[in-house]
């Protein structure tokens, strides 16, 4: 049996000691970052410190005297599926987030229904007509065709130039997010090839940075928020990060010196930049209808009125009206009541036109309530997901605090076992062979 020193148990009680001491360390850190976003609480992973043999016993078999309580490593307490799921369902509410905000504009540009709508500008030239038809030789009827196809033409105008304008900044928005000065994704890219290298070294040589992992994880986060994201695993911390469609790695992580590559050519990214995308095409297909309305209106109204053409152009922002009062044609008959080409022009009411612009606010209004709804439902997922995203890596106040306790009293219970042995060792060195004892 070998001899078995008397300070093994001080040091053991030491390990006892410091292995509380490190544990309350990291309760306190994990208090201290409960409101950090990004933060991912933390626990000390410990395991027994290997012992050593101490002697046979009667059977012959070898017994082993434990040596306390050794740090092994400080680990984040992190889910990497949901992880995934949350990043997922971040890219999906950027996507249908923006998206249904821009089609809310366009729904609002329409205007309708109300009493200033192209619906009823539509209808007051129709009334118009119809007001001519019956009068044709009143000069404030004639009046009155005109003043209402100019209030029509310059309603889908200016529906027109407010779709444009929702066209043009979701694409302001795409162009200041992508490559506009400092822009946001550049930002992230070039901060994640910082934190990929930083990252990689300190594993290398054994160390665990965790709060560095939490401010890429934390990124990664907000990308996703972006555009879909795709992490693969390099080896030692690093990760190659694929954004949107691209076909070149955002941040490449396989070498050893992180490498960002932005801009990128995006098409089909999701998250909020396909959104944005998604808007400019929704409107491009809205204002492409909008002009068919008026290139419709157009020829069935010049079709029947005849020379001189009552409206000249025949796309919403080009539609004007070419007659005056007195070309106004109310007939085509040489009595001052002809009024068959009034009377044709009423009939129009509630044809092609007006069906294509019914079938148009239709179409926005579904979009829209469809783009709405699908948000919602993102809100409510992303907020599911996150919720049991935190109740792994969230920081709860009271279980830290019920920690604190417990790994004070740890500290407490090593402290005193420490105190017992430092006793016992007096006893043994100081007062051994005295008299008395």
């Amino acid at each position: 049996m070998p001899n078995i020193s008397s300070f093994g148990a001080l040091q053991t009680s030491l390990s006892g000691l410091l292995a509380h001491q490190r544990q309350l360390d990291v309760a306190s850190h994990n208090i201290a970052n409960a409101d950090t976003v990004g933060y991912t609480r933390q626990a000390v992973n410990t395991t027994a410190t290997p012992g050593i043999a101490i002697g046979g016993a009667s059977n012959g078999a070898t017994n082993w005297l434990g040596q306390g309580v050794t740090v092994e490593s400080y680990q984040r307490l992190r889910n990497d599926f949901l992880d995934v799921s949350a990043r997922t369902q971040n890219m999906l509410l950027g996507e249908r987030g923006a998206k249904a905000e821009g089609l809310s504009r366009a729904d609002a540009a329409m205007g309708e229904p109300s009493d200033t709508g192209i619906n009823a500008k539509l209808n007051e030239l129709w009334t118009s007509f119809k007001t001519l038809a019956n009068t044709p030789n009143d000069p404030g009827a004639r009046a009155q065709v005109i003043a209402s196809a100019q209030s029509l033409a310059s309603s889908l105008k200016n529906v027109d130039a407010n779709l444009g304008q929702i066209a043009s900044d979701a694409m302001s928005e795409f162009n200041a997010l992508t490559t506009g000065p400092g822009n946001e994704i550049g930002g992230y890219a070039s901060e994640l090839a910082q934190l990929n290298d930083a990252i990689g070294q300190a594993t290398a040589a054994g160390q665990q940075p965790n709060d560095m992992l939490d401010r890429r994880d934390l990124i990664l986060d907000k990308l996703s928020s972006l555009a879909q994201v795709s992490v693969t695993n390099e080896g030692y911390g690093r990760i190659s990060v694929k954004f949107g469609d691209a076909a070149t790695p955002l941040v490449n992580g396989s070498t050893p010196t992180s490498v960002a590559t932005w801009p990128q050519t995006l098409t089909n990214p999701g998250g909020q930049l396909g959104g944005l995308l998604g808007v400019q095409a929704s409107v491009a297909g809205y204002r492409t209808q909008l002009d068919n309305v008026a290139g419709q209106l157009a020829a069935s109204v010049n079709a029947i009125h005849g020379t001189p053409p009552f409206f000249s152009g025949n796309t919403a922002a080009t539609l004007t009206v070419n007659v005056t009062a007195s070309t106004l044609q109310a007939g085509s008959g040489t009595g001052n009541q002809s009024n068959n080409i009034a009377a044709a022009l009423t009939a129009l009411r509630g044809g092609t036109a007006d069906a294509t612009y019914q079938g148009l606010v239709t179409t926005i209004g579904a979009e829209t309530s469809a783009a709405t709804a699908q948000r919602d439902l993102s809100i409510s997922l992303v907020n599911d997901v996150e919720s049991r995203r935190q109740s792994v890596a969230g920081v709860s106040l009271d279980e830290e605090m019920t920690n604190l306790i417990k790994f004070q009293r740890g500290y407490q219970a090593s402290a005193r076992a420490m105190s017992t042995v430092d006793e016992m060792l007096d006893v043994l060195i100081n007062r051994t062979g005295r008299v008395g004892l």
